[in-house]
């Protein structure tokens, strides 16, 4: 039965990471000298602070040290993260995310027995995942058969070793990750091929992506001549290995920013006298407040709503559902209607909400951001498009 009533346990989660944010993380994130800077530091102390609660192995399995969560759970996490810090929280998502499927499908024992212990025990043992993409965008190929994926990367069989070659762009968590998962096309070999290679790896470079354009820590990943061991072969060769995809850690975190700017525009809008009284009596004010609270609640209810049936797909074969991809639906909502919620918050602090040392203005373009990432929100409308007139497209 679907029910998004939140066990005690997700309370307690949620109750203990929304106070770190508040007393840790927050205050020193939104200083304005890091507000004008663009400053994407990671928050290295606080972070290490997170990984220690098991922020960072949240999504991996309880046998192999996490804490096992479900993707509701994780979305809780991510947006209380987001609240204080939106780089913090899509750091520890991107890891908890890889994590969860690398060392608890991916890896054979052998490979797990090596890279586990060091990533328990390291906070700062952070994971990335150098995806293939498809072959052309969706728009191109709205209501054509999938492409299949093509990888900017390849390697070649060398002596029982494999020599890897090639660029992967816009790679989370690659400045900063100490283990790499690859996706390469093999010579002679159909399909796609994945890797893992430690970061130091000689023939291995990756550059950090200029700050201010990405959410959290994004880099390009180069590869020259890098030789790395068969046994870094994850799974059967030509059989890519999914490690993340999932865009609800995304919105999220797009929610966390958006109730950080709602929740500052309240506690303004309260204090801020204007005509002998509070600004928040003012009509157009509470107007405003208002239809970002609606925004905010609605947002939230479709992510979790998301996250539910991802939790329990049987759910899917009742008549609960509508038959529409909902974590596209999901997408869509929460990227415009938060988006449209910040500015509206910033609206409160009159000129004050553009001045760049104020951290209205970067609620704006944070939001703005996840209203862009990855194919942005054009693609998941087509997404929806073709669900409304019956086309399924191919792994869909």
């Amino acid at each position: 039965m679907y029910n998004l009533q939140l066990s005690a346990e997700q309370v307690e989660i949620r109750d203990t990471v929304r106070d770190f944010v508040t007393k840790e993380l927050k205050p020193v994130a939104i200083k304005s000298a890091r507000m004008e800077a663009l400053d994407h530091t990671p928050l290295w102390a606080q972070i290490d602070q997170a990984s220690q609660m098991g922020l960072r192995t949240l999504r991996l399995a309880e046998e192999l040290g996490g804490s096992g969560a479900d993707a509701l759970t994780a979305a809780i996490v991510s947006e209380e993260l987001a609240v204080g810090d939106p780089d913090a929280a899509a750091i520890l998502a991107e890891t908890s995310a890889v994590a969860r499927v690398l060392f608890g499908k991916a890896m054979s024992k052998a490979q797990r027995d090596k890279y586990l212990p060091a990533f328990i025990s390291d906070d700062r043992y952070h994971l990335a995942h150098a995806a293939a993409a498809p072959a052309n965008e969706l728009g191109i190929n709205y209501h054509r058969a999938s492409a299949a994926p093509t990888a900017t990367v390849t390697a070649k069989a060398s002596g029982g070793d494999f020599i890897i070659n090639g660029t992967a762009a816009a790679v989370a968590n690659a400045p900063l990750a100490k283990l790499i998962a690859v996706e390469a096309q093999v010579d002679g070999a159909k399909g796609i091929s994945t890797f893992i290679v430690p970061a130091g790896t000689k023939g291995m470079s990756v550059k950090e992506l200029p700050l201010g354009r990405y959410m959290g820590s994004m880099g390009e990943v180069t590869f020259k001549d890098c030789r790395i061991p068969a046994d870094q072969l994850l799974g059967k060769g030509g059989e890519g290995v999914m490690l993340n995809g999932s865009t609800l850690s995304l919105q999220a975190i797009n929610l966390g920013i958006g109730r950080a700017a709602y929740e500052t525009a309240v506690d303004y809008a309260k204090i801020r006298v204007q005509g002998a009284k509070n600004i928040i009596e003012h009509q157009p004010i509470g107007t405003k407040l208002a239809e970002s609270a609606i925004r905010l609640e609605v947002a939230r209810n479709t992510i979790w709503k998301a996250a539910w049936l991802s939790d329990h797909p049987e759910a899917l074969t009742d008549d609960m559902s509508s038959g529409l991809p909902i974590e596209a639906v999901s997408q869509v909502f929460v990227a415009e209607h938060i988006h449209r919620a910040t500015k509206d918050c910033a609206e409160c602090f009159g000129a004050m909400g553009v001045m760049r040392d104020m951290p209205l203005w970067k609620y704006i373009r944070d939001a703005r951001m996840c209203l862009h990432s990855g194919a942005g929100v054009s693609d998941a409308k087509l997404v929806i498009a073709e669900a409304i007139s019956g086309f399924r497209r191919e792994g869909a």
